[in-house]
């Protein structure tokens, strides 16, 4: 696995181990961070470039940081499972088309550093996701094509502040803006497979407690249609990330809503990919 952390106030790229992180950045210093690897096509160079070295960084050394730390942009998809669509109680059937909405790389954190709630709104929310990140671009990206156009997939917990999507008519864009309100990671798993991604189990949990859980096999739009439809309007370049949807059970959804207060822990899991982990803290 591919990760980004920071030791000693410098920010390194390399590979995930059991014990550590193996820094390889040191080594390429034209590929200031993953987002150049993958734009290389150099993942695989870089993955062998890893075999027989031993942990640079063990863990107690380092913090993780999201994977891709500057892609161009960050796209998430909204309302893309069956009971999403039916939680807003609307009596609208699911719409043709996907809801759309973008994020700031500021509003994530990485594994294991706490989202931050601020001092504006309690109502800081988890919605766990599968992110994949796009490896090789494109425009008007034919659907029977789109999975060839990936790079590796992460997790992510795309928190969201409630009421802050609703000050205003038409647009999300604040409440999902947040600093620090999110996290990605821990890292990026290589996709080689079309099923890393078609029909796998999606998991999270608060404090341990099963929160949201759910295939992405159940997705109103499956992953390659996501590609195909966004690459319509916008090129897709190396490094953009795509978040892909989260299944229901968010805590806006209980009655009363419950929402994330300091000393939680969210926990977001998928098979294949592992588990992304983050407590809570008010800013």
């Amino acid at each position: 696995m591919f990760a980004t952390f920071t030791s000693e106030g410098t920010s390194y790229w390399g590979i995930a181990r059991p014990e550590g992180m193996i820094a390889l950045s040191p080594d390429y210093p034209h590929l200031h961070t993953l987002r150049n690897v993958i734009a290389a096509g150099a993942l695989e160079e870089i993955a062998q470039a890893a075999t027989g070295r031993a942990v640079t960084h063990p863990h107690g050394s380092f913090t993780y940081e999201i994977p891709v730390p500057d892609p161009e942009k960050i796209i998430c998809v909204g309302v893309n499972f069956p009971d999403r669509n039916a939680e807003y109680k609307d009596g609208q059937d699911a719409p043709p088309n996907m809801s759309l909405f973008i994020r700031f790389p500021r509003s994530f954190v990485g594994h294991e550093t706490p989202l931050t709630r601020p001092p504006e709104t309690p109502q800081l929310d988890y919605e766990g996701e599968i992110a994949i990140v796009i490896g090789k671009g494109g425009r008007r990206i034919p659907e029977a094509e789109a999975l060839s156009h990936i790079a590796g997939l992460t997790l992510c917990n795309e928190g969201t502040l409630r009421d802050w999507v609703r000050h205003a008519k038409f647009n999300v864009t604040q409440g999902k803006n947040w600093d620090g309100s999110g996290a990605m990671g821990p890292w990026l798993v290589p996709f080689t497979d079309p099923a890393q991604i078609v029909d796998v189990h999606l998991q999270t949990r608060v404090n341990g407690e099963i929160r949201q859980d759910d295939r992405t096999g159940r997705m109103l739009f499956p992953v390659a249609r996501q590609i195909a439809y966004i690459s319509t309007f916008t090129t897709l370049v190396p490094g953009d990330i795509i978040v892909t949807g989260t299944p229901t059970g968010a805590g806006a959804r209980f009655d009363p809503p419950v929402w994330l207060v300091p000393g939680d822990t969210i926990e977001v899991e998928a098979d294949g990919i592992g588990t992304l982990r983050n407590g809570v803290v008010d800013e």
